[in-house]
């Protein structure tokens, strides 16, 4: 269990490179959450298909299974920065080709997915970069504010989006979007220092970063420890994303249900902020297995079937449970070798998204036979169950070694 003081929001701001890392996440986030809506819009308005729309909407997200199982090793065998500032081009060449290339539907659904497969790998350069520009607690801290940041630059990014689209149309909203991922290629380019990347060994080149995405992917999750930090922090956000899913057939409204989305975005933000800033390391340890159990129990009030001003404050309840993550960030980090640790960001954030269109598509299949009403209670049930069968993980304990890239296994599929 950590002893180590808790940091302070001012010692994580007086990194500079941390304010450049807050800075383009808050850019990025906002100006993905206007790409998917304009892309969704673009794309209804061309084929007339709330089913392609619907499909354009959640495009961006699927590619991250392919590039998380077979590329995540260039974010260790590339230079973090440089990779960051490609991530941000690639998105800005995307939004003007599909804002003004006047490309068929099929093809804007292809560009988005085909680019996407790279998006695991940048995302997983910035995340093994911060425990570098932040030590020890100051780095969990610096976590707990990105994950606020994402909750409110989401929220902030489907407003201002729908202005855009209100104003501009599509073809607009998407060219703000690609000026945003400009503005953060600068930052990131001209705000961070240059660095080398974390394994010099760059043979092999395409197919030598499948191998070894591939072997190290086996190694980490063959690792009893790492396994198990893995499955603490996929399994219970699964159940959930799955509850969160069935909110718009329960509520049978798209604007009822957006308030009660919107309200476990700020519930997420609110306990990431808390637990983040008044809990001590070895608190937050302590508070992991607790919070977990909370993002599964608020979900079985809705046997009382609550209207829209319960489900609210119930859905803002369960997300904040969400903090529980922040006391696994200090083990995760020790219990992955340092030249792999983009790769290790990486696969945790795969699982992550995975797992959360997995839980949706189970609890789905719940509402559909049964219905919405019971989906939410049984993803409520089977989050506490699943946070309560992970207890050894959760639970604070001494941090053993390290795993070492020697022991990866030599052979390759």
């Amino acid at each position: 269990m950590s002893t180590e003081r808790a940091a302070t929001y001012g010692e994580v701001f007086a990194v500079r490179e941390f304010r450049v890392l807050f800075g383009s996440f808050a850019l990025l986030v906002s100006g993905d959450s206007i790409k998917m809506l304009a892309l969704s819009v673009l794309v209804y308005a061309e084929s007339g298909s709330p089913g392609l729309a619907a499909a354009a909407y959640m495009v961006g997200w699927l590619p991250y299974i392919v590039g998380g199982m077979f590329l995540l090793s260039l974010a260790d065998r590339l230079p973090a920065r440089g990779l960051m500032v490609v991530g941000e081009l690639v998105r800005v060449v995307v939004c003007l080709l599909l804002a003004y290339a006047g490309l068929p539907v099929w093809a804007m659904l292809a560009l988005v997915l085909v680019t996407g497969l790279f998006s695991p790998v940048f995302g997983a350069a910035r995340s093994a970069m911060l425990p570098d520009v932040l030590p020890g607690d100051a780095f969990v801290l610096g976590r707990s504010l990105l994950g606020v940041t994402s909750a409110g630059a989401q929220i902030g990014g489907l407003a201002v989006g729908g202005a855009f689209l209100a104003a501009t149309g599509p073809q607009g909203a998407l060219a703000a979007t690609a000026a945003l991922s400009a503005f953060g290629a600068l930052i990131l380019r001209f705000g961070l220092p240059p660095g080398p990347p974390r394994q010099t060994d760059r043979r092999g080149s395409a197919s030598g970063a499948v191998r070894t995405t591939l072997r190290v992917n086996r190694v980490l999750l063959a690792d009893r420890r790492v396994r198990g930090l893995l499955l603490a922090s996929w399994v219970p956000p699964l159940f959930l994303a799955g509850g969160e899913a069935m909110i718009v057939p329960y509520l049978g409204g798209q604007g009822k249900a957006g308030v009660v989305l919107a309200a476990a975005a700020a519930g997420m933000a609110v306990g990431e902020f808390a637990v983040g800033r008044f809990a001590a390391p070895a608190l937050r340890e302590r508070l992991s297995l607790p919070l977990a159990v909370l993002l599964g129990v608020p979900w079985l009030g809705f046997l009382a079937a609550p209207g829209v001003g319960w489900a609210a404050a119930l859905a803002a309840v369960a997300a904040a449970g969400l903090a529980y993550q922040l006391g696994l960030q200090r083990r995760f980090v020790d219990a992955v070798p340092e030249d792999v640790r983009g790769q290790a960001f990486g696969l945790l954030s795969t699982g992550l998204m995975t797992g959360q269109a997995v839980g949706a598509a189970l609890i789905g299949v719940v509402g559909e036979v049964f219905s919405p009403r019971l989906g939410i209670v049984v993803a409520g049930a089977a989050g506490v169950l699943a946070a309560l069968a992970l207890w050894r993980p959760l639970r604070p304990e001494p941090a053993p070694g390290r795993i070492t890239a020697e022991q990866t296994p030599t052979r390759t599929p």
